[in-house]
């Protein structure tokens, strides 16, 4: 059965567990992570698809669903409750003759060739589901399509003492890529995929099928299907991207991410009514910020209560901060209390935590200390110390 045609869809990959965030997604997954208060990181990409014009978008789930597909819901919060199109959840199943998990995001995108087909797109756009970034792509669709490309993939310039982390494109002064190597030990490139990859549609699925049939194969785009495009000498472009991307796939990254957003002059502005970052959001009342509180270089988002001190620091909603605390260089994810003369530094908070009366999580960040991570549910005891880089969960 063919629905109505798509120009493009959007394959959306959620399925990670990320590891890298420890405490954070014991019970959460990543693309789920709260993050700048009131959104969570899959805002993000879902909101760049209806910000450019793409209305049909395939999210695959797999490591700890329930909160990320009750977050998605119909769509409704990014204009994707649609009769033709949409947002559509695209979990793991049960086929007539086996039933297999994701093994890889290759394998991921052929399990649901038959999602892609039902439109009859032209080209299928990839995207991870755990970076933050503001992105027009159908700007990079029309580089593509001009190019006559197989396949392009978004690529942004990083420090060379980086690129080891990332896969490298080396490629001509036309943007044609001639050699893509996964984290080089000497890289000969600074051009760092994004994991934002447009196929032609027919290409994409004969090299999923291929691969596939590949016993020896770990059924990546990374590892295997774009090495095998090169190799074949398929037409690859790589698109530079010039704008504020990053992957907060680690701790500190994620708290880097955050401190992004204060300031002035922000590094990544969320109030651009140009390019609007959509969530879904819960019916909290407004902030109340109590007479003695004192409030600095901070996002403090609805239903918190504020009667300590709080300086450089995003706060998410229903977060408690009661008389006589300190909070400084941190990141509460939200639903949380931080009891009367308990001090809060350089540490991030996951929901529904409570910290105790008089107790001191963190340190100062300008003593060199690593973050500390407070999982979803931990209470922290009155009087009790959270040292520097603890990493707990329940």
């Amino acid at each position: 059965m063919i629905f109505r045609k798509k120009e493009c869809v959007a394959m959306l990959l959620a399925g990670g567990q990320g590891s890298r965030l420890y405490a954070l997604t014991t019970k959460t997954a990543k693309p789920a992570v709260r993050f700048g208060g009131k959104y969570r990181i899959i805002d993000f990409p879902l909101s760049n698809c209806v910000n450019s014009g793409i209305d049909t978008v395939g999210v695959l789930t797999q490591y700890q669903p329930l909160g990320l597909n009750e977050h998605i819901g119909n769509g409704l919060p990014w204009d994707l409750d649609r009769a033709f199109g949409g947002v559509t959840i695209l979990p793991p199943y049960q086929g007539q003759k086996r039933a297999d998990w994701y093994k890889g995001t290759a394998n991921a995108i052929y399990q649901n060739l038959a999602f892609i087909n039902r439109y009859d797109a032209d080209y299928v756009l990839i995207l991870s589901g755990d970076h933050i970034y503001k992105m027009d792509y159908d700007k990079m669709l029309d580089f593509h399509k001009e190019k006559g490309a197989d396949c392009t993939i978004a690529v942004i310039d990083v420090p060379i003492e980086e690129a080891s982390r990332f896969g490298i494109m080396s490629t001509n002064p036309d943007n044609s890529i001639y050699k893509f190597t996964e984290k080089p030990k000497n890289p000969d490139s600074t051009n760092a995929s994004m994991g934002i990859y447009i196929f032609n549609r027919k290409k994409l699925q004969d090299y999923l099928e291929a691969d596939e049939a590949d016993p020896n194969s770990s059924n990546d785009f990374g590892k295997n299907i774009i090495p095998n495009m090169l190799a074949a000498g398929e037409k690859m472009f790589a698109y530079p991207f010039e704008g504020y991307w990053k992957d907060v796939g680690t701790i500190s990254s994620l708290w880097e991410a955050n401190m992004d957003l204060l300031g002035s002059k922000p590094i990544l502005n969320l109030d651009d009514e140009s390019w609007r970052i959509f969530a879904r959001h819960s019916a909290d009342g407004p902030q109340y910020v109590g007479a003695h509180a004192s409030i600095e270089n901070s996002y403090i988002t609805e239903g918190c209560e504020i009667h300590g001190t709080v300086k450089n620091c995003v706060i998410g909603p229903g977060v408690k901060i009661m008389y006589g605390a300190y909070v400084e260089d941190s990141v509460l994810m939200g639903d949380l209390t931080i009891e009367a003369g308990a001090t809060v530094k350089y540490a991030i908070l996951d929901s529904s935590v409570t910290i105790g009366a008089g107790a001191i999580v963190g340190a100062d960040r300008a003593s060199g200390a690593e973050i500390a991570v407070v999982g979803e549910g931990v209470a922290i005891d009155a009087g009790a110390k959270v040292e520097p880089g603890a990493m707990l969960s329940v």
